[in-house]
């Protein structure tokens, strides 16, 4: 089954991948290690998650501007999620992105989607990011445990 979620381009580029998603804000800024991609904020209700190659969805970045560095370092050491989906355009990550393309030919895209398709992604849905803000869901089928 897919869906197909219409949303906007805040950075442009193509990505996939499965969805990591949290209902809280997240600042990289000491909630996400630039070596290892983990999410290191320990009051965070993905604490211990790894974003590098998820789709990570989140409502917004909150606070510091030095999580565009952070987000920089971890597009270069190749541990950023592979796309990040948000409620609302967030300026800082969007530069950290541009600035990554600029210097390492490596954008992360971002797109922006309405409340009702934000909300529509659960955890685990596997989903690919058009340049245009396309986001198409595919939901993955959980195992049953049983033989077929």
């Amino acid at each position: 089954m897919e869906r197909i979620l219409m949303g906007k381009p805040v950075v442009a580029g193509e990505a996939s991948g499965v969805a990591l998603v949290s209902k809280e804000p997240l600042s990289f800024w000491g909630g996400i290690c630039p070596r290892t991609g983990e999410i290191i904020d320990r009051r965070h209700e993905c604490s211990g998650a790894i974003v590098t190659g998820r789709v990570f969805v989140f409502p917004q970045g909150r606070g510091s501007s030095t999580s565009s560095a952070t987000l920089l370092e971890s597009i270069k050491t190749g541990v950023a999620p592979a796309a990040v989906i948000n409620l609302k355009v967030d300026p800082i990550l969007a530069l950290g992105s541009i600035v990554a393309d600029e210097l390492y030919h490596q954008a992360m895209p971002i797109v922006v989607l309405s409340k009702e398709d934000f909300f529509s992604i659960k955890q685990d849905d596997y989903l690919t990011i058009e340049p245009d803000g396309t986001v198409k869901i595919s939901v993955k089928l959980r195992e049953t445990g049983r033989n077929a």
